[in-house]
């Protein structure tokens, strides 16, 4: 007598169960309340759907560079790791980038990931800040620059073509600086607002007026670029050793709303691939994570970064590390 009772509790429950609406207060109540490991806030407002489901401009699954093995026999890895505290004289390792209504983040997660690592592996001799946009526009064999790309081709390029330096927007900073603007995510900003995808700049293989060396000149080359092994202890080993690397995930809607903790998903549907920079790692009231920094600028999440659940793949973080080493 009492299964069909139970069966028929069950199909009540799952028929009045629907998504709160997306970047809705509602999804941000539904989240803080089930004490989950993380904290959700309004990151974007007054922003058009197409610019956030085009800020995830990476596809997933792409071709994979070789896989490099870190032997770990006997390396004691911390609890903890930050890198600029290991790196303190290497700045960029702190910097929060802004792709702009551009789905770049395959190219941020790149240079942003090889401006530490040339710094790291010339003992601080050299600080540059590679660019976003000599990548975005010039790699045809990436992808489709703004409308998405492959974070293992970005890392190619390096190592055949390199890549010029080129600071932030309107920063004047190296070669070629980033040309597309930052927008406002929140409704009292300073910036314009956000809309749909901007059309990708074009390869100009040129350094902005008044800039030396010249173009050519410039070029910072990789050497050595590899995957990452998805193995948890692979992938601390690597940070430890070489510095931060570039990793793609599948964002769900409710990763726009991150604030604070260690994101895990919980509800939404799943928006895009995204690329973002992994630094180091820690624990959080027993959850352990990775520290990520995202190019979403210093008002999304925890001012730009965030921590997300380590060890079990969390959304594809571990599946899809790309790392190499700058040409000697």
């Amino acid at each position: 007598m009492h299964r069909p009772v139970l069966l028929y509790v069950l199909a009540t429950v799952s028929v009045s169960w629907s998504e709160p609406p997306l970047l809705s207060s509602e999804m941000v109540n539904f989240i803080n309340q089930i004490n989950t490991t993380w904290k959700a806030g309004q990151n974007f407002q007054n922003v058009d759907m197409s610019f956030v489901k085009g800020l995830c401009g990476t596809v997933l699954n792409g071709a994979k560079l070789p896989q490099v093995f870190q032997n770990i026999e006997g390396l004691q890895l911390p609890d903890h790791f930050d890198p600029s505290q290991q790196w303190p004289d290497c700045p960029t390792i702190q910097q929060i980038r802004d792709q702009g209504s551009c789905g770049s983040c395959w190219a941020f997660g790149a240079v942003e990931a090889i401006s530490d690592r040339i710094c790291i592996h010339s003992s601080a001799q050299i600080s540059v800040e590679i660019s976003a946009e000599d990548l975005l526009s010039c790699c045809d064999a990436c992808g489709m620059g703004c409308f998405g790309g492959y974070p293992a081709a970005a890392w190619e390029f390096w190592a055949k073509e390199g890549l010029v330096t080129g600071g932030l927007y309107d920063s004047r900073v190296g070669c070629r600086p980033y040309s597309i603007a930052p927008c406002e995510h929140h409704v009292n900003g300073t910036r314009p607002p956000c809309q749909g995808e901007q059309e990708t700049p074009k390869c100009k293989e040129q350094c902005i007026d008044g800039y030396t060396p010249a173009y050519q000149k410039d070029k910072h080359f990789g050497g050595k670029i590899y995957s990452v092994p998805s193995q948890q202890d692979q992938i601390m080993t690597e940070l430890y050793k070489n510095g931060p690397v570039e990793a793609a995930f599948s964002v769900y809607a409710d990763f726009l709303l991150y604030k604070t903790g260690v994101y895990q998903h919980v509800t939404g549907e799943m928006l895009g691939g995204h690329a973002i920079k992994i630094l180091g790692w820690g624990e959080d009231n027993g959850t352990p994570y990775w520290l990520a920094a995202n190019s979403w600028n210093t008002d999304w999440g925890d001012k730009g970064y965030f921590k997300i659940k380590r060890g079990n793949d969390e959304c594809g973080i571990e599946s899809e590390v790309v790392a190499g080493l700058p040409h000697n």
